[in-house]
């Protein structure tokens, strides 16, 4: 059933409504966002008191999470076909609090690294079961209109978490974070448990096997190929959350401005999704993210012709980062979108399947320029691009080499 702006999710007297629809899938999607950016302010610290000595090390507290984050999301996808969507979310919340008293109570660096991926392996349940519920509501440009306004929200996270982050470790040290985060994962376990209701077909899904799943996902063009675009395209974003701290606490000596800094550059997200829920219904998915890709690609071209310049000015290299993003907010929903869209059958199996690749292909890449930093911002500019053209690349092959034709959305299957 398709609901526009406005209307209530489900008929019914009682029913959780539009608005809170919208804000409860945009926590269960941001609370992985909330639980690596929470942490930026932090890692020096993180890593001073678990004798992390190599400074690029810090970045494995992110990049443990990120990989299992990744891992989860194919466990937890199937499940929500066969047994329903709240059930494996109930699941993977507990897991993900458990992780984080262990967090929060970590002895060593390997400790913390074992339980930041048993975390990440948690918080899968409900990104994935998310992006599930809202494919079982929504097709087609609706969906992407959705996915704008639940970014709309979802960015938030990243303006306020690491203030938040910040503050919390200034007043009660680097494990407090734990227990706001402990917090979060309980508030919204009793929120879902509570409003959401059950939205799986259960008796269709049942009906497709896993290895019939994957090679559903596997050999349809507009899935696979919008999966592997927008899977370079999550490494420019790993890659700069990953790199952000080294770069303007030590290279730009922002110190307790950092977070206001990453604040303001997030927000440019913002007004990208609510950009993107304008123009997606009229000029649809394709148009809206391929003349963005594009543009992406010029704003990269410019730092190129300026020659990668190793330290540009701090308003120069902020500019840079926020039109990237600005472009990328205008990429992001609809990619997913166009790679859901044929997958009404197994939405919970095939958000695992693009999920699991998108968030291993962007947390490697991410991991590969983070751990290039050479105390200059060259890898991350030279990250973007390369990235960025790997994505068109992957698009053009999807679209058999056309851009922007706005054809016809792929029926769900």
């Amino acid at each position: 059933m398709l609901q526009t702006s406005g209307k209530s999710v489900l008929q019914g007297k009682g029913e959780i409504g539009f608005a809170e629809f919208v804000a409860l899938m945009a926590v269960m999607m941001g609370l992985t966002a909330i639980s690596v950016d929470i942490m930026l302010p932090a890692l020096g610290e993180i890593g001073d008191a678990l004798r992390v000595e190599e400074p690029n090390e810090r970045q494995l507290i992110i990049t443990y999470y990120l990989f299992g984050f990744a891992l989860g999301q194919i466990v937890f996808g199937p499940l929500s076909d066969r047994w329903g969507r709240k059930r494996p979310l109930t699941l993977g919340l507990a897991i993900y609090a458990l992780a984080d008293i262990a967090a929060m109570l970590a002895p060593t660096a390997e400790v913390m690294f074992i339980a930041r991926a048993a975390q990440g392996f948690g918080a899968a349940a409900p990104r994935v079961i998310a992006l599930a519920i809202i494919r079982d509501r929504y097709a087609g440009r609706e969906m992407a209109q959705v996915m704008s306004f639940v970014m709309m929200v979802f960015v938030v996270v990243p303006i306020l978490a690491p203030l938040l982050g910040q503050g919390i470790a200034q007043l009660i040290l680097w494990r407090g974070l734990f227990g706001v985060l402990l917090v979060v994962a309980v508030l919204l376990l009793a929120w879902a448990s509570l409003r959401l209701p059950e939205t799986s077909g259960r008796e269709a899904s049942a009906r497709v096997g896993l290895l019939a799943a994957g090679r559903m996902v596997a050999t349809t063009r507009q899935t696979i190929g919008y999966a592997v675009a927008f899977g370079f395209l999550f490494g420019v974003l790993l890659s700069y959350i990953t790199s952000s701290e080294q770069i303007f606490v030590e290279l730009y000596r922002l110190g307790d401005a950092f977070p206001l800094v990453f604040a303001g550059i997030a927000s440019v997200m913002v007004a990208a999704a609510f950009v993107n829920a304008r123009l997606v219904v009229r000029f649809g998915m394709r148009r809206v993210s391929h003349y963005a890709l594009l543009a992406f690609l010029g704003v990269c071209a410019a730092m190129a012709l300026a020659g990668w310049p190793a330290k540009p000015p701090l308003t120069l290299f902020c500019l840079f980062v926020a039109a990237s993003f600005f472009c990328f907010g205008l990429i992001g929903p609809n990619f997913n979108a166009l790679a859901m869209e044929p997958m009404g059958k197994i939405a919970g199996t095939a958000s695992s399947f693009i999920g699991f690749y998108t968030t291993a292909a962007g947390a490697l890449f991410a991991w590969i320029i983070g751990q290039s930093f050479n105390g200059s911002v060259r890898p991350l500019v030279i990250g973007f691009t390369g990235l960025a053209l790997a994505g068109l690349v992957a698009v053009l092959v999807t679209e058999r080499g056309k851009l922007a034709q706005g054809n016809p959305i792929a029926s769900p299957r």
